[in-house]
């Protein structure tokens, strides 16, 4: 299944991030480590996928939506941690089977609704960062964003259905 090989990067990549909070922004890497809770329902997907391939297609896009939406709690909106829900989105796209079209579009308005309510409800983050390391925060997500976007459209090209 091609949805566990993109759980495997963000899995390995995770535990990363307080790393690049630190090295890069200077502050915040005690708040920064709480992005690690949902290191285990990443993990879950690949334990899970063998007997249960449906539930780890459903379940990587909806995990990465909520912890998006966690991690937009803690950096903020201004970090522009909600673009994530782009990758979230992409999986959406292609995760699914053709049978499955319904629980896709269930899952892209779960993940449309999520964006609407973070983007109107969450403002502040819940810790004080100046705007040099928001700018620092944006520009770290972005780059994430962007990597994690390429590495599924590699990974899912020429794929006729997901495996």
């Amino acid at each position: 299944m091609a949805g566990v090989t993109v759980a495997w990067v963000i899995i390995v990549n995770k535990p990363f991030y307080p790393f690049y909070v630190w090295w890069l922004v200077g502050s915040g890497v005690d708040i920064s480590t709480l992005t690690l809770v949902s290191l285990p329902f990443f993990l879950a997907i690949p334990l899970i996928a063998g007997k249960f391939p449906f539930a780890a297609r459903l379940a990587l896009p909806v995990i990465g939506t909520l912890d998006t939406v966690f991690e937009t709690v803690i950096f903020g909106r201004a970090s522009a941690t909600l673009l994530f829900l782009a990758p979230c989105m992409a999986l959406a796209l292609v995760t699914f089977h053709p049978t499955e079209k319904w629980w896709q579009r269930g899952v892209a308005c779960f993940i449309f609704v999520c964006f609407v309510v973070s983007w109107w409800t969450i403002g502040n983050p819940i810790f004080s960062w100046s705007e040099g390391q928001l700018a620092t925060l944006l520009n770290i997500n972005a780059f994430a964003v962007a990597s994690l976007m390429a590495f599924i459209c590699l990974r899912y090209s020429g794929m006729a259905s997901p495996t």
